[in-house]
């Protein structure tokens, strides 16, 4: 069984994913980083600015990565921020079907639930590290608009507020250590 590790930007998903591998004595796969090994090291930034913004073709190589990681066994999946949405034909972000789907064949998908604001206000401070998800909309507003696409993609929903990484590491590992 793979545990799978979803949430907002600024979650603490890899922070706490790094940690519960430690635990689990399990290797964690960053959808972000094989993404970016599969293009040539190039950052997501880079990649969506070589791509012209074309977030469309981005979700269709997390796709693409997410199946991959789906088909291993026994690993904690570090997943980016917006695994759990794809877009529709006029290029609104949509629930995605078939990523969750794929996830959820060998894994269980853990939701670190954040406050909204407080999350927003942290990925504003560090914008130059990631693309910008839309010109149009506040980070807030993407946010809150992808709230219940977090809610049915989890399995498992992880309060992190007022949490020490470690403990929520912990916590994890608490709850699934006898089907690891």
């Amino acid at each position: 069984m793979n545990l799978i590790i979803i949430g907002m930007r600024g979650a603490g998903k890899s922070n706490v994913s790094r940690r519960l591998s430690v635990l689990a004595k399990r290797t964690v796969m960053c959808t972000d980083v094989l993404i970016e090994y599969e293009n040539g090291g190039r950052s997501i930034s880079q990649i969506l600015d070589d791509g012209g913004g074309d977030w469309r073709a981005f979700r269709d190589m997390e796709y693409a990565v997410v199946k991959k990681v789906a088909a291993m066994t026994n690993v904690i999946v570090d997943c980016g921020g917006g695994v759990i949405v794809d877009l529709d034909e006029n290029g609104e972000e949509i629930f995605s079907e078939r990523k969750v789907a794929e996830l959820k064949k060998t894994g269980t998908i853990i939701w670190l639930k954040g406050d909204l604001k407080r999350l927003a206000r942290k990925a504003a401070k560090k914008t130059e590290q990631r693309p910008t998800l839309d010109a149009q909309k506040s980070t807030e507003e993407i946010m809150r608009r992808r709230l219940p696409f977090y809610q049915r993609a989890a399995d498992v929903v992880i309060d992190i507020e007022g949490k020490d990484r470690q403990v929520l590491a912990e916590k994890i590992f608490g709850q699934f250590e006898t089907r690891l």
